[in-house]
């Protein structure tokens, strides 16, 4: 650990005395809140599958970072809001991120920013398929018992370039030079299962078909009786995809752009909704299903209708799915697909919470890896999220659920809507500032916490300011991970599939 040279000064805004700064030569660190995260992670083996997905082919006497080292180091370092390589040359000799990547506060430094560039761009196209296996095993090993159901929602992300990268390509809509990342998300757990890197002038669904495909046999080999459902928007309401879910007994919803013909089949629809709005003067929301058949279809599917009418005018969307009861319930199926925006609410926090925007190493690849790491960070903040979480209790939900919302009894959460879910979301927010809370918010009331480190023969002390006004939230977090039981990295009762390796 490098100490800087003694300097001293002084601050006269405190009139009874003055403040005098000055460095110290402790072990001191201002990101402590990372140690129970790395107790968890050692908890549940979380980390120690994407080292194993790694190839390291350096010669073995000549190494002196390994890569279970780097990888934590940049793991941790995106969490804690470190998202570049360049953040590390000042991190390397943090008595916190020493003991999180395997070496003690006395220890020799970690490695530097030339050293961690060297890693990323070492990354094989073998590693990188042995990743994508890495996050669907975790996704597997989160269950304590096989799901009944799994929902599942596509999405396509813009990356910004950061220089002359490689395979960066103009995107008209977005209007800049980037990358087309392609995430798949469970909506039941908030995981991200799947992502490629993608050239940025691709469509949306190139290659999602194949995901998915590779994604479903995974799942169905472990749990052969699970029903997946598959949502998106129109970007990705194209015959390949309904293609591939129809043959994999998938079902799917998928947004379709409007066009001439099911305005035609939807005209009697809005113009029903526009009466309705004029006789009363309150917003009109109807909904209607039919069969439809566009030309490249071979066969005939079954598209919903949304027709509004309010005080900003009409309103049209159309969505394609498979569901059952759809011509029942047509409203409910609708709603079920407008659900997967907060799937997108993850893939925000994924980008500007976990600035996975900032791939900006030169090599395609490593660039890919870095994708890996983004992704992983988040999967670790969200499992301990639903570690932490504490919701409130049944006769909270009824109390905030007034009468003038015409909502009696006790509901689920998943059945509230309009105010009294935006009630209940607020309120668990203020209860449950962990269980719900944004990368930022765990940084703010866990993360970034000043702690002395004081290592003896015997053990590593840490200290942490008894005033710090978050400190129950470190002690209960803490207590809740050492609750759990040690499994480490326990074996899968499943075999990857041979292209996996």
């Amino acid at each position: 650990m490098s100490i800087q040279s003694a300097w001293q000064c002084v601050f006269d805004f405190f009139s009874p005395s003055p403040v005098v700064i000055e460095p110290s030569e402790a072990y001191l660190s201002s990101d402590a809140g990372l140690l129970p995260l790395r107790q968890f992670d050692e908890r549940i083996g979380f980390s120690q599958r994407f080292i194993n997905a790694l190839d390291d082919r350096r010669t073995p006497e000549l190494i002196g970072h390994s890569f279970s080292e780097m990888l934590r180091a940049r793991l941790y370092g995106i969490v804690a809001g470190y998202e570049d390589q360049n953040d590390h040359d000042a991190l390397r000799g943090d008595p916190v991120f020493k003991l999180i990547t395997g070496r003690r506060p006395d220890d020799d430094d970690l490695a530097s920013q030339p050293t961690l560039s060297r890693f990323e761009n070492s990354i094989s196209i073998a590693s990188l398929w042995r990743l994508r296996d890495a996050l669907i095993d975790d996704f597997i090993a989160s269950f304590a018992t096989p799901p009944r159901r799994l929902r599942f929602d596509l999405d396509a992300m813009d990356d910004p370039a950061h220089g002359q990268q490689q395979l960066i390509m103009f995107h008209g809509y977005y209007g800049q030079w980037q990358y087309l990342p392609l995430i798949i998300s469970c909506a039941d757990t908030d995981q991200i299962v799947i992502v490629s890197l993608r050239p940025g002038a691709m469509p949306a669904w190139l290659g999602a078909d194949d995901d998915v495909e590779y994604l479903v046999s995974r799942l169905r080999a472990v749990w052969p009786d699970v029903d997946i459902e598959l949502r998106g928007d129109a970007g990705f309401g194209t015959p390949v995809m309904y293609d591939v879910c129809e043959r994999l007994e998938v079902t799917y919803t998928f947004g379709i752009g409007s066009n001439a013909v099911l305005k035609r089949l939807s005209d009697e629809l809005l113009g029903e909704a526009v009466e309705k709005y004029e006789k009363t003067g309150q917003p009109q929301r109807l909904f209607d299903t039919f069969d439809y058949q566009a030309g490249s279809w071979p066969i005939t599917r079954q598209v919903v209708v949304k027709a509004e009418a309010n005080a900003h005018g009409t309103n049209r969307r159309f969505v394609v799915t498979n569901r059952l009861g759809v011509r029942t319930l047509p409203g409910a199926t609708y709603d079920e697909y407008a659900d997967r925006g907060e799937s997108e609410n993850r893939h925000k926090e994924l980008k500007r919470g976990l600035a996975a925007d900032r791939l900006s190493d030169h090599r395609f690849m490593a660039n890919f890896f870095r994708l890996y790491l983004h992704a992983a960070s988040l999967n670790l903040l969200v499992r301990l999220r639903h570690e932490v979480a504490d919701p409130p209790a049944a006769h909270d939900l009824r109390a905030l659920v007034s009468d003038d919302l015409k909502v009696v009894g006790e509901l689920p959460t998943e059945a509230l809507k309009g105010c009294s879910r935006k009630q209940y979301q607020n309120r668990r927010r203020e209860r449950d500032p962990l269980g719900e809370g944004q990368p930022c918010t765990w940084r703010m009331h866990l993360i970034k916490v000043a702690a002395e480190i004081i290592p003896s023969t015997r053990r590593v002390l840490v200290r942490l300011a008894g005033h710090w006004p978050y400190l129950d939230y470190f002690r209960r977090v803490s207590e809740k991970i050492l609750s759990l039981p040690a499994l480490g990295n326990p074996p899968l009762d499943f075999q990857p599939l041979s292209n996996s390796t």
